[in-house]
């Protein structure tokens, strides 16, 4: 493979983060129009056809969400659901669908500063979904194996699987790039461009750009703001639209024999030498800047080795100046998003009652509905947290006792009201929080250790 960095089996396991039912819909449609042409005409009633905008409606209906511009809610919509999709389907075959603007959410960033969210109507989702279902097939034909981002079988997990064994080979240089803003500096005109490549159909292209264009409604702000540049990340088909931009860059990046792992618009590329990662990097800039018209990000985009350390999708690699080790640790701006997350699952009362440490039993406990509950939501959340993180290769034999130590501390907070180090520590213990029913991170990761060592055994 160009660039000699293996993208692993094509049996790599699905992970929390891939999603193949829109690919599988979509396959099922065009499974008939197969034919030897170079490009695909006829799509648009595949988009609006009830089956297809049925199916899309459920995905829409599973995933939830915020109501957009028009406050209506995804449980409202499904009061009436076969009325509107009836109404959806009708304004598309008739060629009087017309997108409205996306809500305009700032999320906050755990580094900082705020992420713009555009979040469609109920019914601009279900539309983007099933123009989704019917395009995803087409272009998931073409994408490079060096794309892992939004993808059916594809997520995180390979990607960062990709990385493992690139810094665990024979890659001691790092090209680590940001793009800036990327969502928001997409150029219109060369996106279109590249959907056409596959699509002849020029309804589907104009209701692409329709969506490009349907302008923002900020917030605080009655007016509508014209979208020029850009595809708002929110709306379901945005993902898909990210992925066919950057697909040349996949591609020349591994013509000219660089190893790159691409998530979204997160990526990075591995070299055997500092002078090879450069020139990488120089490529990379050219491809981007040049002829995609974005800009990497000048003060995070570098040239590091390995060992030095760097980071990608929410963990930080690097080697153990001590022992000379290859780690990958949860890198510090996810510790901050971890203890938010934890903080908002714990919240202290306003006006809490002093607690007496001859009520700190078990027994006293156990019986605390509100503890209940915060146990529960706490679990859910350390279930799917760890299922990400568990691949941590770290300095310290309990990778995660110190995130075990910031919940038991909120917890002990949110029982006494007091902070800190107390009576509270001892009476109220590590193993008392077990028993409650507490499942921390370092137990559920002995679980998952002891688990993979069994089937390695077993595949011996």
């Amino acid at each position: 493979m160009p660039g000699g960095l293996s993208t692993g089996p094509a049996s790599t396991p699905r992970t929390v983060c891939s999603d193949t039912s829109s690919s599988v819909q979509g396959e099922v449609i065009l499974s008939g129009l197969k034919t030897v042409k170079k490009k695909w005409n006829s799509l648009i009633d595949k988009v609006y056809a009830p089956r297809n905008l049925q199916s899309a409606w459920e995905k829409v209906k599973d995933n939830a969400g915020a109501p957009g511009v028009d406050g209506m809610t995804v449980s409202r919509f499904d009061r009436d659901a076969a009325k509107l999709l009836e109404a959806l389907h009708r304004d598309l075959r008739e060629k009087s669908y017309r997108p409205s603007p996306v809500r305009r959410v700032m999320i906050p960033k755990s580094s900082g500063g705020f992420r713009p969210l555009g979040i469609p109507t109920v019914r601009d989702r279900i539309l983007q979904q099933a123009l989704r279902q019917i395009l995803e097939p087409i272009f998931e034909a073409k994408f490079s194996t060096r794309s892992h981002g939004f993808r059916p079988e594809r997520g995180c997990n390979t990607a960062l699987a990709v990385v493992d064994r690139a810094v665990h080979g024979k890659y001691t240089w790092v090209v680590d790039a940001d793009i800036r803003s990327f969502f928001d500096s997409v150029d219109h005109e060369k996106l279109i461009d590249a959907v056409a490549e596959e699509v002849a159909d020029g309804r589907i292209l104009k209701l692409i750009r329709q969506i490009l264009q349907s302008g923002v409604q900020l917030p605080s702000v009655h007016g509508i703001e014209p979208t020029d540049e850009g595809t708002p990340q929110g709306g379901p088909v945005s993902p898909l639209l990210a992925n066919i931009f950057l697909h040349v860059f996949d591609v020349q990046m591994v013509e000219a024999g660089y190893g790159i792992v691409r998530y979204a618009d997160d990526w990075v590329a591995f070299a055997k030498s500092e002078s090879e990662a450069k020139a990488a990097l120089d490529k990379a800039r050219q491809i981007l800047e040049g002829d995609l018209g974005l800009i990497l990000h000048s003060e995070k985009t570098r040239v590091v080795s390995a060992a030095s350390g760097f980071e990608f999708l929410g963990f930080h690699y690097f080697v153990d100046p001590k022992s000379g080790s290859q780690c990958k640790e949860v890198r510090q701006t996810s510790v901050r998003r971890f203890r938010e997350a934890i903080r908002i699952r714990t919240p202290r009362l306003k006006a809490q009652r002093p607690f007496k440490e001859k009520h700190a039993t078990f027994k006293r406990l156990r019986k605390n509905k509100r503890l209940e509950a915060m146990l529960e939501d706490v679990n859910l959340y350390l279930g799917g947290w760890h299922g990400y993180f568990r691949t941590v290769k770290s300095r310290w034999s309990v990778p995660f006792s110190s995130f075990d130590g910031f919940i038991r501390r909120r917890l002990r907070s949110v029982v006494t009201g007091r902070t800190g180090n107390g009576w509270w520590t001892v009476r109220i213990t590590n193993q008392m929080w077990r028993d409650l029913g507490l499942n921390c991170l370092s137990d559920r990761h002995v679980k998952y250790l002891q688990d993979q060592a069994t089937v390695a055994s077993g595949n011996r």
